[in-house]
């Protein structure tokens, strides 16, 4: 819907309609269980992997401290999406308003946002616990690690403000047709017909700056990383020293790789439609595959499992 502004030769748009995926119905309802079911295993995964973490004692570490956050922050994440996919999928093209439009938009960059300075902080994590192992206690007390991840969403909550600042002070004159399935920022600019690039820039330099100065964070902290895992006489010790990062690094090259080509690459490179499939990735895919990346080689979580298991199975036959 777009309104005439008194005054001026131009309209404003007060809502935005999604057009998603598809307008075909039998396809609509065969995308709608897949969502669904994508969405289920995020929740059970990530939300299990909080309270595995919150009950066994033996995972009290920084290390699970910060995975527990980026499990909370994924289903998250995907709660802020996928939900709206499964209605557009129901009910077809779905009208937004305004308000409503920018509300998605910044909760889901305050989840993006604060992903990326976490992921970093668990690089630094790793870098500290293998360069100084004898000094990680000291180093990770709990005011370090309740700082770092203060750290981590103050710095997604101030970077989502200034970007959903700037993308809705853009002028909205119509069309308001977004041909995505959520409010995303390559969409909405599309639709914009602001004369001012200077809110462009801003939202493109500062999108840019967090991606590039996380990375760079991570890239550092690997470099020490390797640089101390080389110091380690036994192919077998280092094999084992860099197990403990080999899920963390898993996790980083899918995100960031995803993010860097959904918002880095140059306007005509840049195509709506692969946009929609590179976004169901980071949106949907990878919250889902978190908990999996973390819990397949990784022994401890696999024994608190079992342990909470267990003890649910002594209370039923009690």
């Amino acid at each position: 819907m777009v309104e005439s502004v008194a005054g001026q030769n131009h309209t404003t748009v007060t809502e935005f309609i999604l057009i998603g995926f598809t307008d075909h119905p039998k396809l609509g309802v065969i995308l709608f269980l897949v969502f669904l079911s994508f969405y289920l295993i995020t929740l059970l995964g990530n939300m299990g992997m909080v309270l595995l973490i919150c009950l066994d004692s033996r995972l009290h570490t920084p290390m699970y401290f910060f995975l527990s956050h980026l499990s909370l922050l994924d289903a998250c994440y995907s709660s802020v999406i996928i939900p709206q996919i499964l209605v557009t999928l129901v009910i077809g093209r779905m009208s937004v308003s305004y308000n409503s439009c920018a509300t998605q938009f910044f909760f889901f960059t305050v989840c993006a946002g604060t992903e990326c300075f976490l992921l970093a902080v668990m690089a630094y994590d790793r870098y500290v616990a293998i360069s100084s192992p004898l000094l990680y206690s000291s180093a990770m007390t709990p005011g370090t690690h309740w700082g770092l991840v203060a750290g981590a969403y103050s710095g997604g909550l101030s970077g989502a403000i200034l970007r959903t600042v700037c993308t809705f002070t853009l002028s909205f004159c119509g069309p308001n047709q977004i041909n995505f399935f959520f409010c995303d920022l390559p969409p909405l600019l599309e639709l914009s017909c602001s004369d001012s690039p200077i809110s462009q820039i801003l939202i493109l330099f500062y999108g840019s700056f967090v991606i590039f100065v996380n990375a760079l964070v991570i890239l550092v902290s690997y470099l020490f990383i390797i640089r101390a895992i080389l110091h380690v006489k036994s192919v077998g010790g280092r094999a084992k020293t860099f197990s403990t990062c080999a899920s963390h690094l898993t996790a980083v090259m899918l995100f960031f790789g995803t993010l860097t080509f959904m918002y880095m690459r140059s306007d005509s490179n840049k195509s709506l439609e692969e946009d929609k499939v590179v976004s169901v990735f980071y949106t949907v895919i990878i919250p889902m595959l978190n908990p999996l990346i973390y819990t397949l080689r990784n022994k401890e979580v696999k024994a608190a499992f079992r342990k909470v298991i267990s003890k649910l199975q002594v209370s039923q036959e009690m």
